[in-house]
């Protein structure tokens, strides 16, 4: 577990590479799309 290690965040800093560990995007609260909100507020 360091900077060599590719499976953990800090070596998929290092190695530039993206994966569970660092994921390209942060995950973030499922919303509900505006069509579907739209259709329960009815």
């Amino acid at each position: 577990m360091g900077r060599g290690d590719k499976r953990s965040k800090r070596g998929k800093i290092s190695s530039g590479s993206y994966g569970n560990a660092r994921p390209k995007n942060k995950k973030t609260a499922y919303a509900k799309p505006a069509e579907e909100a739209a259709k329960s507020e009815e």
